[in-house]
C-alpha cells in the first residue's frame, strides 16, 4: 500500500466518516492491484449522451465510447443497470458479466455512485423502451472519495447550493442547462452587435479614478506603482468614448465590473455587463437598436418572445410603452418632482413605508420615489425624461433642459439597460463633474469623480454618440430566479 494512501487511512480514523473510509480502502486496493484510476490520463470519448439518445434511429446498433459520472445504480447480480450523467445529459448503462468478462465485472462491482468511468459499448433499446448503452468494456477513470448529493432531492439549502455550486450542477440538469443558457444570452449579444459593425474592446478594469457611473467603488494598492486604484465600476464608459475621440465608432464590451454595495435579489458586487457606444446615433437609433437586440437574445435564449418574470408576463414582441420619468410619478404618487420640496419627498417615503438615508440629497431622494413606482411597472418599455442630477454624463433635451437625453429599459418592475445620447460638450460636462463632486464632498458616495484626464480628451472633439448598457440581470429575470442564483460561484463569506 502506498504511503499516500496509508496517511489518508490514518487520517480517516478521527476526520473522515465512515463512507469515506470504505472507498478510501478501495482506493488502496486499486493502487496495490497497479490499477490507481488517478494514474489514467486519457479516454477516447465519441458520444455524449444526449448526442444518442436525441439520435438514436441512426445510432441504433453501432459502437460508442461515452464517459461520466454513475448517478444511479440497479445491481441485479450478474446484470446491472446504471445511470451515467456527463455534460450533456444522462444515459443507462447495462452491464452484464458475461459481456464485460469475469475479471472487469468484479473490480467493477467494487465502484461506487460518484465514480467517474469510461464506456465502451453498442447502443440498443431496452424492453421497456429506454435508449441504453450495452456494455462491452468499463473502465474506472476517477474514484469519487465522497458520494454526490442524492440524484433525486438535490441540493435544498441554498448556503450549500452556493458554496458547493459544483455539486448543485452536478445533480440538477436544469441548474446546468440554466448556464448554457447563460452562454446563449452573452454570445447572442455579442453577435448581434458585431454582426452590426461594432468592434469588441477591452478596457482597463483597475483605474486610478473611478468613473462611468453613479456607485460605490472597491478600492485597492497597487505596490508597483504605490498608487490607490479602483476596480471599475461602468464597462469602460469613459475609456469607449476615448475611443469615440480617436475615431472609432462603434464600439462594445463585454466584461466583469464591480460595485461595493449591498447584496440583493437584483444586485452583487461583481457580475457580467455590456456597453456599446455608436457615433453620429441618438437615442431613437438606440431604442431600435435595443428592441431588436432585446427580442433577438429573448428568443435565442427562451425559444420565442415570451417569458414570466416576478409575476408579469412579458411579450417582448409587443408594442413597448414610453414611461415618462416625472409623469408617471405625479400619476402614480401624486407628486410633482419639479415642485415639491425634500421633506415632502420624505413625507412621500415615510407614507409609503420606505427606508431612506435622511441625509441624501433631493434627486436621490426622489430617485427613491421613482424605484418605488418602478416595482409595478411591467414593460417592456422606455423610461424617458430623468432628471438631469441623476446622471451627469448625457445631454439635455432640447425642448426641457432639465432632463437627460436618456433612456432606461423597464421590464418586470426593474431596470433592465440603461442608454442616453453622450454628451460631448467638454465645458458642459466639467461643470457637471464640479457639481458631482461637490455631491460626493457632502458624503454622496455613489457621487461621480472628477475626471480631469477625460474632460481633456473631449476637448478634441468627441462626436455625437448614443451609448448603452445592461448586464445580466436581465438573463436573471428571463430565468426568474435572483442573480446570486445565476452565477456559477457566487461570493461568499469563508465558512469559520
Amino acid at each position: 500500500m502506498s504511503d499516500d494512501i496509508n496517511n489518508n487511512l490514518e487520517l480517516s480514523e478521527t476526520e473522515l466518516n465512515d463512507q469515506m473510509r470504505v472507498r478510501l480502502e478501495k482506493l488502496a486496493e486499486l493502487s496495490d492491484g497497479g490499477r490507481n484510476p488517478y494514474h489514467v490520463t486519457k479516454f477516447d470519448v465519441n458520444s455524449g449522451t444526449a448526442e444518442i439518445i436525441n439520435n438514436f434511429e441512426s445510432l441504433d446498433g453501432t459502437d460508442v465510447k461515452i464517459a461520466g459520472r454513475i448517478m444511479t445504480w440497479r445491481d441485479m447480480g450478474k446484470t446491472n443497470f446504471i445511470n451515467i450523467s456527463d455534460c450533456s445529459g444522462n444515459i443507462q448503462v447495462y452491464v452484464r458479466k458475461d459481456s464485460v468478462g469475469d475479471e472487469i465485472f468484479a473490480q467493477f462491482k467494487k465502484w461506487d455512485i460518484g465514480d467517474i468511468i469510461g464506456v465502451s459499448g453498442k447502443v440498443f433499446r431496452t424492453n421497456s423502451g429506454e435508449v441504453s448503452v450495452r456494455a462491452d468494456n468499463i473502465e474506472l477513470l476517477s474514484k469519487a472519495l465522497k458520494s454526490p448529493p442524492e440524484k433525486f432531492h438535490g441540493l435544498k439549502d441554498p448556503e450549500i447550493k452556493f458554496r458547493k455550486r459544483y455539486l448543485d450542477l452536478m445533480v440538477s440538469r436544469e441548474v446546468k442547462d440554466m448556464f448554457v443558457k447563460k452562454q446563449v444570452f452573452w454570445n447572442t449579444v455579442r453577435n448581434f452587435l458585431s454582426e452590426r459593425g461594432f468592434l469588441e474592446v477591452e478596457t482597463p478594469i483597475l483605474e486610478v479614478i473611478s468613473g462611468g457611473a453613479a456607485a460605490t467603488p472597491f478600492k485597492t494598492h497597487h505596490n508597483a506603482l504605490d498608487i490607490d486604484v479602483y476596480l471599475r465600476i461602468s464597462m469602460g464608459e469613459l475609456w469607449q468614448k476615448k475611443l469615440l475621440v480617436a475615431g472609432f465608432d462603434k464600439t462594445f464590451e463585454i466584461g466583469r465590473q464591480f460595485r461595493n454595495e449591498g447584496m440583493s435579489y437584483e444586485h452583487l458586487q461583481d457580475y457580467t455587463q455590456m456597453e456599446c457606444y455608436w457615433a453620429y446615433a441618438d437615442c431613437n437609433d438606440g431604442m431600435d437598436l435595443v428592441k431588436e437586440m432585446y427580442r433577438r437574445v429573448t428568443r435565442a435564449v427562451m425559444g420565442g418572445s415570451k417569458f414570466a418574470s416576478r409575476g408579469f408576463e412579458i411579450d417582448m414582441d409587443k408594442e413597448w410603452l414610453i414611461y415618462d420619468f416625472e409623469n408617471i410619478i405625479k400619476e402614480k404618487l401624486g407628486v410633482d418632482i419639479y415642485s415639491a420640496t425634500a421633506e415632502q419627498i420624505k413625507a412621500k417615503l415615510d407614507e409609503l413605508k420606505v427606508a431612506y438615508d435622511p441625509k441624501l440629497n433631493f434627486w436621490r431622494l426622489v430617485d427613491i420615489l421613482w424605484k418605488v413606482v418602478r416595482k409595478d411597472l411591467s414593460g417592456p418599455g422606455f423610461l424617458t425624461g430623468q432628471p438631469i442630477e441623476l446622471n451627469p454624463l448625457p445631454k439635455r433635451l432640447k425642448d426641457d433642459p432639465r432632463k437627460a437625453d436618456q433612456i432606461q429599459i423597464i421590464i418586470a418592475g426593474s431596470e433592465m439597460g440603461n442608454g442616453y445620447a453622450e454628451l460631448n460638450d467638454p465645458l458642459d460636462l466639467e461643470n457637471r463633474f464640479k457639481e458631482q463632486q461637490a455631491m460626493g464632498d457632502s458624503g454622496d458616495a455613489e457621487a461621480h469623480s472628477f475626471d480631469h484626464d477625460f474632460i481633456e480628451s473631449i476637448k478634441y472633439g468627441m462626436p455625437p454618440a448614443f451609448g448603452f448598457g445592461v448586464s445580466e440581470r436581465l438573463f436573471s429575470v428571463m430565468m426568474d430566479k435572483p442573480m446570486r442564483e445565476c452565477v456559477l460561484f457566487p461570493l461568499m463569506k469563508p465558512e469559520k
